[in-house]
């Protein structure tokens, strides 16, 4: 197999950050200012297109040759500035000419970050990412302040020529990091089939969904008049300078209250619960006010207004393998995979009255400006014209997946003939009739608190921190756990066969198969330093936990640890884990396969993807193609799939004009 590696440094007056690599590339401003590439891992050639150097003919013809895999790293990248530069009349196709290396790294569990990636795999120095590449990107990439001294709006190689040659050998320093990481990752390149998905994924972020600006501009200007109108009053309220200052706010609240009571933070859970205690008046409505001041909603609109394209589309919402080890996508710019929930009455009036700017209709039609906006983020992405959109989403996909991995046949019959998880799950830890359980009921939300919070070995403690709204008595929690426990022995057996298999797999290298679904193995590649427990699942995909031992905790049982980057600090260290945590890996990691096959066949079938959120998929749907779009995409979703039989899959749905949670 012939390879092409790459990559470009470029020009733009657009933070990319900001923006988004579609917006960024497609801005007027854009410009390629050095491209490194290397044929067959030869030497690593430059050209300096300031120096009006152009592609020559030869890395042309080899760009269009199907029998080169062009690779970068976040090849996206490469590829969508090619497609802009060469004109490339069939991007998507050319597409299954490209991999991204990138890609490999995470499929193998190793960080998104090129030089992250390079530490963690404990690459030479010599092939290691330059360090000082942030510095250079900040001084020839970036625009630059005019000063009086010097009105120029960007730096040039003549404006320091000793960067520029250091910015070169950085260009080209990629090439080589990127090639070598390639090279040591070959024996555990991702399956086909996860290429054909990512390909998918690219397919689906640079066609981008439609915006509704009116809407954003209109929810922009409203929340900075609220904004104002509120921080008048608490100023007012409270004689404070900055009310948004936490320390002030503090001190304050401290004064005011009769006890002098001490908060150490003004995070949103703790002004919630001072809510609920306080009978201070005058307090009360300070938090309110600050709750309505800590608002975040808006800056999701200020997201898309910064992303937007020339075609009203925003581009490039969603990360593929953004989830270390699952694989499971993560949003990117306005982050889908994070939006309030809307409840209100009339979505649509809402809409009309805030792209009017008409802050008094909507204050004495919903009252709170903020919680509005929040509530209609998800209303701003529409359809595209002469479309409609059909949502689909798996119901209970989890649940599902937990109760065919691990056998639990009362689940799986509840879910056979269309039952109520939660209802059921109520009915079998209290013995009591499944009928006698209604909406509302405490036994449902017992029941439905408990499914989502222990189903991969939590106690009491993941009891509590699903319990949002404090419904359960803290007394009663152990008792929950009990009953759930008691009621679903397969699925805490399985927490132990995962352990246990683990355990053996890492201590003798021996492959360990689990319910005849999963396989741990251990893999090594002794000449490049890697050494993996890797979980095979069903769809033949792997999940990658790095240099594997076991240790021993103070009562002298054994631990499984592994290499991975430490979620609060990114550091890549050692981390514990544990057969509910490897049940949760597992499962969450076979309903991510279940969403990509279904996103395979709603694409095959001719649906177009605009982008999806957790298990949801949203479709852009030219209206009379289908007579019932939204139905049609369900039956798709709910189909067999041939590497999980008997997994028990349903879907459900809606057509709209506008996104919404239904």
């Amino acid at each position: 197999m012939n390879t092409l590696s790459l990559d470009f440094e470029t020009y733009c007056d657009k933070d990319i950050k900001k923006t988004g690599a579609y917006r960024y590339i497609r801005d007027p401003s854009f410009a390629i200012l050095l491209t490194a590439y290397s044929i067959n891992g030869g030497p690593v050639i430059q050209i300096d297109h300031t120096e009006g150097e152009a592609f020559p003919d030869m890395l042309v013809e080899r760009l269009f040759d199907p029998t080169y895999i062009k690779r970068a790293w976040n090849a996206t990248f490469e590829w969508y500035v090619l497609c802009k530069v060469l004109n490339v009349h069939d991007p998507i196709n050319w597409l299954r000419q490209w991999q991204d290396t990138m890609i490999c790294s995470l499929y193998c569990g190793f960080p998104a970050s090129l030089g992250a990636a390079g530490d963690a795999m404990g690459l030479p120095q010599d092939k290691k990412k330059d360090a000082q590449g942030k510095a250079l990107i900040r001084y020839f990439c970036t625009p630059r302040k005019a000063t009086k001294k010097n009105a120029a709006t960007r730096n040039f190689p003549i404006d320091d020529p000793e960067k520029w040659q250091t910015f070169k050998d950085y260009n080209r320093q990629d090439v080589v990091t990127e090639m070598f990481i390639g090279n040591r990752l070959h024996n555990f390149a991702p399956t086909p089939e996860v290429w054909a998905d990512w390909r998918l994924d690219q397919q689906i972020n640079a066609h981008g969904v439609r915006v509704d600006e009116q809407l954003i501009d209109g929810a922009i200007y409203c929340s900075s008049v609220a904004t104002a109108e509120a921080m008048e009053k608490a100023k007012e309220l409270s004689g404070l300078q900055n009310p948004n200052s936490v320390q002030q706010l503090t001190a304050w609240i401290q004064r005011e209250s009769d006890d002098g009571v001490e908060l150490e933070n003004l995070r949103k859970d703790t002004v919630s619960e001072m809510l609920k205690t306080t009978d201070n008046e005058k307090i009360a409505s300070m938090l309110k006010l600050r709750q309505e001041l800590g608002k975040t909603s808006v800056k999701k609109y200020a997201s898309m207004q910064n992303a937007v394209c020339g075609d009203h589309r925003v581009r490039g919402l969603l990360q593929y393998y953004g989830a270390q080890r699952t694989g499971r996508w993560a949003g990117r710019l306005v982050q889908v995979q994070n939006l309030p929930q809307n409840h209100l009455p009339a979505l649509s009036l809402a809409r009309d009255l805030i792209k009017a700017k008409n802050i008094n209709g909507t204050k004495f039609m919903f009252g709170n400006i903020p919680d509005t906006l929040s509530q209609l983020i998800r209303t701003a992405f529409v359809p595209s014209e002469g479309c409609e959109f059909a949502v689909a989403d798996f119901s209970a996909i989890e649940a599902r997946v937990i109760a065919w991995f691990a056998g639990e046949k009362w689940r799986q019959d509840v879910f056979a003939r269309g039952g109520k998880i939660y209802e059921e799950s109520a009915a079998s830890m209290f013995g009591v009739p499944v009928e006698s359980i209604k909406k509302g009921d405490p036994l449902r939300q017992r029941g439905k608190v408990a499914e989502l919070a222990l189903g991969y070995q939590g106690g009491v403690g993941a009891l509590k921190t699903m319990d949002r709204n404090h419904e359960i008595p803290e007394e009663d929690m152990p008792d929950i756990v009990r009953r759930w426990r008691a009621a679903s022995p397969r699925i805490c057996d399985l927490w132990y066969k995962m352990q246990e298999a683990a355990l053996d797999t890492i201590e003798t290298g021996r492959a360990n198969v689990v319910q005849n679904k999963v396989t741990f193995r251990r893999e090594i590649d002794a000449a490049n330093g890697l050494d993996f427990l890797t979980l095979q699942l069903p769809s033949g995909r792997r999940l990658f936990y790095d240099h594997p031992i076991i240790s021993y905790d103070d009562r002298g049982r054994p631990r499984i640890q592994y290499h991975g980057a430490d979620q609060k600090t990114h550091r890549w260290t050692a981390l514990d884990t544990y057969g509910g945590k490897l049940v949760e890996n597992a499962v969450q990691a076979i309903a991510r396969d279940c969403l990509a096959v279904s996103m395979e066949r709603l694409a095959a079938a001719g649906f177009q993807i605009v982008f999806h959120v957790h298990d949801e998929v949203i479709l852009d749907c030219p209206k009379g193609r289908w007579a019932d779009p939204y139905a049609t995409a369900v039956d798709i979703m709910r189909q067999p799939i041939p590497w999980a039989q008997g997994l028990i899959l349903n879907a459900d749905g809606f057509t709209a004009s506008f996104y919404k949670k239904d």
